[in-house]
This record gives C-alpha cells, structure tokens and sequence, in this order.
C-alpha cells in the first residue's frame, strides 16, 4: 500500500443547471421534471473536488450510465 492509496477524491459530473425558487423545488414530487439549461448534444462537466478538470460524453452501456473523458481542462477554471 502506498501513500497515493489513502488519497480520497470527490468527483462529479454535471449534465446541466437550473435555478428556480426553493417552494417550487418543495412542491416537486416524484416523477418531476426539471429543465437543464443544456441540450442532448452538450458536453457534461467533470470535477474533482469541485474543480472543472474535463469535458465529456454520457454513455450508455445496458443498464450503466458513463461518461467518456473527451477534453482534458489544463487550466483547471469553472
């Protein structure tokens, strides 16, 4: 085991943002839907401890959703 091993990284991805009034989000119920301000086409955002770190592509592989790494950010800004 090395140190690298004990290391704990956050990552995410993001398909898209929607900004709406907290008692709208409160009255949502199972089944809603909320609008993306992004497209089918568009690419997902990557993060790692909440820092943009690549761009991708969803996948999907039977049951399993993926995200394919199409863009490495280098300079590390959201």
């Amino acid at each position: 085991m090395t140190a690298i091993d004990d290391v704990s990284v956050e990552i995410s991805v993001v398909l898209g943002r929607a900004v709406m009034p907290i008692r709208q989000l409160l009255k949502m119920g199972r089944g809603a839907v909320i609008d993306l301000d992004a497209n089918i086409d568009s690419m997902v955002k990557i993060y790692a401890n909440n820092r943009l770190i690549a761009r991708g592509d969803v996948v999907i592989s039977g049951d399993r959703v993926a995200v394919t790494v199409t863009e490495s950010v280098r300079d590390y800004q959201s």
